[in-house]
């Protein structure tokens, strides 16, 4: 046999170069990749009865650090108001003025209404 027979030298040659093989590296490193640049799980659940459909469930995982969650446009957890305080008083804010106009409104047409009658 020749060099050309085996272009990769076997684990016993001492070179430690192996065409197949899985590569090495640790969880923390893995984790690290997938984290980086993010990985998306999904799948549907359909469940059918006589060719009638009864439920249809639609599952979508997006794992992924907070920073490569952002450059994908997601950043949800800013704005709900059981995750984020911030997001909680702008939401209280929000419901304090729309609560003040209705007041405003409501005042105004009874103030019309009582002028109206005086």
């Amino acid at each position: 046999m020749t060099d050309l027979d085996h272009p990769y030298p076997g684990p016993g040659t001492g070179t430690g170069t192996e065409p197949y093989g899985p590569p090495s590296g640790s969880l923390a490193d893995l984790l690290e990749r997938v984290l980086d640049k993010g990985i998306v799980i999904a799948g549907d659940i359909k469940i059918d009865l006589l060719d009638i459909e009864l439920l249809t469930i639609r599952l979508r995982l997006f794992i992924a650090s907070v920073d490569t969650a952002k450059k994908a446009g997601i950043d949800w957890w800013e704005t709900d108001p059981a995750l984020s305080s911030r997001a909680a008083r702008d939401a209280l804010a929000e419901e304090n003025a729309r609560l003040r106009e209705r007041l405003d409104a409501l005042e105004g047409a009874t103030g019309e209404t009582t002028g109206a009658v005086r």
